[in-house]
């Protein structure tokens, strides 16, 4: 069968509309110097950021941390009450993409979840490789946990997020919060996470060529980010490899073209046997980063209205 034949038709055809942009500019590779391939990829992505929803207040924010002052963007859809926080980090195989790629969906969380969507703006790589950008993450959620009522938010009710690579991030923060001290999470919401680098799980036979994200595009991420194979083993880095005992609630959208798929699923395994309350969302016909395409696919806005709700029980 041919592979498009088993994609959602909406989805198919917002990534034929993608695939018609990007083809007016030079190919995005991860050919160093980056700073021209991230100009085209941010140029390409930033329309999946724009559009409604409205938030109360929109916030630039900074904190120190690593040496450097890091950026984040602190979405609130309203201002009358301090609320829950959500840490987002933003997927791009930890090489692309940014705060502004990701805006419109941070936002679409913000107001279905009734939360305030602190979306960091990570260390990038290869220029920053594993684990600098944890570091960040982790960093924010515990300036959250001691400043966050002078941003309007509730140091007491702080969550973490992220797709794709985010997810990954989001995974590790959870992982290393739990094991150094906190604080204490109240939810862990990821779609799509990278969670392993076995290249031979079956979703990787199954959808490694043909549905957008590649086997050898995962590849190069993972160089990219962890040139060295030992690091590769740690569990921050591929949280598969963790014992994942005492994570908070946790819920999984996954897509089902998507060579991640696999590892996906064995992460909600993993999390339920290991007595974590665990949601897991499969959705049919999408491909790898598909709940960024609320504004033409069906399904993406059923992910996103399911997440909503998930973060108003478990982030109250």
């Amino acid at each position: 069968m041919d592979a498009e034949a088993r994609w959602d038709p909406e989805m198919l055809a917002v990534q034929k509309a993608y695939e018609q942009e990007a083809a007016k500019h030079p190919p995005v590779t991860l050919t160093p110097p980056l700073d021209s391939h991230r100009k085209v990829h941010q140029t390409l992505n930033n329309t999946l950021g724009v559009g409604e929803p409205k938030m109360a207040d929109s916030a630039e924010r900074w904190i120190w941390t690593r040496g450097r002052r890091v950026f984040c963007r602190v979405h609130r859809p309203r201002t009358d009450r301090p609320l829950p926080a959500v840490v987002y980090m933003h997927g791009g195989g930890w090489v692309w993409a940014s705060v502004d790629t990701h805006d419109r969906l941070t936002r679409e969380y913000a107001a279905g979840g009734e939360v305030a969507m602190v979306v960091i703006d990570y260390a990038l790589a290869p220029e920053t490789k594993f684990p600098g950008a944890i570091e960040e993450c982790v960093a924010m959620v515990r300036h959250i946990a001691e400043h966050g009522s002078d941003w309007g938010l509730d140091p007491h009710r702080i969550g973490v997020a992220g797709d794709s690579s985010g997810g990954n991030l989001a995974l590790a923060t959870a992982l290393y919060l739990r094991d150094h001290g906190g604080p204490a999470l109240k939810g862990l919401m990821t779609a799509y996470p990278v969670c392993d680098n076995d290249f031979t799980r079956s979703s990787y036979r199954d959808y490694g060529n043909g549905f957008k994200l590649t086997v050898e595009g995962m590849k190069a991420y993972w160089n990219a980010y962890l040139p060295h194979d030992a690091d590769r083993t740690h569990p921050l880095a591929a949280p598969l490899r963790a014992n994942l005992a005492g994570l908070p609630p946790t819920l999984i959208q996954l897509a089902e073209l998507d060579p991640l798929r696999s590892e996906g699923e064995e992460l909600a395994r993993r999390l339920t046997g290991a007595g974590v309350a665990c949601d897991l969302q499969v959705y049919p016909g999408m491909i790898h980063g598909f709940v960024r395409a609320t504004n033409g696919v069906a399904r993406a806005r059923e992910a996103m209205q399911h997440a909503g709700a998930w973060l108003r029980r478990t982030m109250a």
